[in-house]
């Protein structure tokens, strides 16, 4: 399993943004297989995490079109600066009810 980490620090972030992470998230599901896709915001930085079987899955989630104008549109305006890191998970625990 893989999980992309993406940090940042927002800029203006209007209505078309809180569309475009709508699309973002059911396009990573429906089309690219994501597992999991967890965001939080506090203040002014952001941290969404999403998990993924293969690094093949991320790459072509990356190259979508649809996801390649959401990162112009960040670059330009939603964001004041983000870093994207993948990772393999090697172990996962988990505690629950």
């Amino acid at each position: 399993m893989f999980a992309v980490i993406f940090k940042a620090k927002t800029g203006e972030q209007d209505s078309h943004y809180s569309e475009m992470v709508k699309v973002m998230r059911d396009l990573a599901f429906t089309k690219y297989d994501c597992q999991d896709f967890i965001a939080v915001t506090e203040g002014d930085q952001e941290i969404a995490i999403s998990y993924w079987n293969s690094e093949a899955d991320i790459q072509n989630w990356h190259k979508d079109s649809q996801h390649a104008l959401a990162q112009q549109l960040g670059r330009e305006k939603w964001y004041a600066s983000y870093t994207v890191e993948v990772v393999e998970v090697k172990r996962r625990y988990s505690f629950q009810e």
